[in-house]
């Protein structure tokens, strides 16, 4: 028997685990605002990994909840570890459970965050698991982080630490259609904040000057940032402003959304946000923000991790293919700092952040045994 299918027996027996983990993950709500909740995640997930042989270690956070740190295998030995890396917050309220219960229906479950990403968190320590039956002593580091949907402001330093001191780091996000994901562009959030003049608009129309005329002007030329051809897009996603119809604005805000495909488009971008100016000399434009995730460029490290998972697939019996996304994630920090990243190696499905968000059952323990064949092989 190959080692590839011996890892898929290993797999295989713990299928009904790994559905009663997923359940149980899906079933504790976990939005990134409430530390609260997050942190009963963090708990059970961690009972979990300590069940499969890992050892945790909590960074305590105050505003968000706690970071997740569990070692699994010998890291006294020299062997660089191999960082899987994942979150356990969700996009979704408390109390979504309600209108968006567990269910299983025509091969899929159903359920918030059951694809982004608490199925990868599933596979995951089911993939340790099956090390550990099989006698293969590799160090792997898994951290899930609690702010990941909110850009990782508190997670991001370990993140980096972490993955510096990795040979590799591969991603537990779900996968691109049926593909893992070897490229992804950089976000980046620009606040835009025209004050102009109040005035009455029926009395002293001549006297205002309306920031909202004024963002209106500004945010035509921000649309003319994207630049298809390079892989950029501008997004004036939300706008608000003034008081009542009666009333010339004194106030307007916009929220941009930026994406970029390589790390040198960051400064390009906040030139052309900086180099903004009013073309009303009455009003005034403050600007703030700029690109927060750098992009995960297709990098030889990532190329080398995508054709050793696409060989081990084949040998677990399914073609992986690889695919770019305009969504970021935790692997955009640790490409950029040059470590080898290997993203969406986590679940198969649909619908992540919306009503119909589902796993496709039947990929669970192939691409787990996949996940579990990667680490022994690094």
């Amino acid at each position: 028997m190959s080692d590839a299918l011996a890892f898929r027996q290993a797999v295989e027996a713990q299928a009904d685990g790994i559905v009663r983990t997923l359940r149980a993950l899906v079933e504790v709500e976990s939005p990134s605002d409430d530390k609260a909740a997050v942190d009963a995640a963090v708990e059970l997930t961690a009972g979990f990994a300590e069940a499969c042989g890992g050892r945790v270690k909590l960074h305590k956070q105050s505003q968000f909840g706690d970071v997740l740190e569990v070692r699994f295998g010998t890291f006294r030995d020299g062997r660089k570890p191999v960082l899987l890396l994942g979150h356990l917050d969700t996009v979704w309220p408390l109390g979504t459970l309600k209108a968006m219960p567990w269910r299983e229906a025509d091969g899929r479950f159903y359920g918030p965050g059951v694809l982004d990403m608490k199925a990868g968190i599933a596979m995951a320590l089911a993939a340790a698991r099956a090390l550990g039956e099989m006698g293969v002593n590799r160090p792997v580091a898994l951290l899930l982080n609690p702010d990941e949907e909110v850009g990782s402001p508190v997670s991001r330093p370990i993140t980096e630490r972490l993955a510096l001191a990795s040979a590799a780091v591969l991603v537990l996000e779900p996968a691109q259609g049926l593909a893992c994901k070897t490229a992804r562009k950089g976000v980046g959030d620009y606040h835009l904040h025209v004050t102009g003049v109040a005035a009455h608009a029926g009395v002293d129309f001549e006297r205002g000057h309306s920031a909202i005329l004024e963002l209106a002007r500004l945010l035509e030329k921000v649309a003319g940032f994207t630049d298809l051809r390079a892989g950029r897009t501008v997004n004036p996603g939300v706008i608000s402003g003034g008081t009542r119809s009666n009333v010339i604005a004194a106030h307007a805000y916009a929220d941009v959304d930026v994406r970029i495909a390589k790390a040198g488009d960051a400064a390009k971008v906040d030139k052309l946000f900086r180099g903004l100016r009013c073309s009303d000399p009455a009003c005034k434009l403050e600007i703030a923000g700029g690109v927060n995730r750098p992009p995960m460029e297709r990098k030889p490290g990532t190329v080398a991790l995508y054709k050793q998972a696409r060989k081990l697939a084949a040998e677990l019996g399914f073609t992986l293919g690889e695919a770019a996304t305009g969504g970021g994630s935790d692997g955009n920090f640790t490409a950029a700092l040059g470590v080898p990243t290997l993203d969406g190696l986590g679940a198969v499905g649909e619908g992540a952040h919306a009503a119909h968000e589902s796993v496709v059952v039947e990929h669970l323990v192939p691409r787990t045994a996949l996940l579990a064949g990667l680490l022994a092989e690094l």
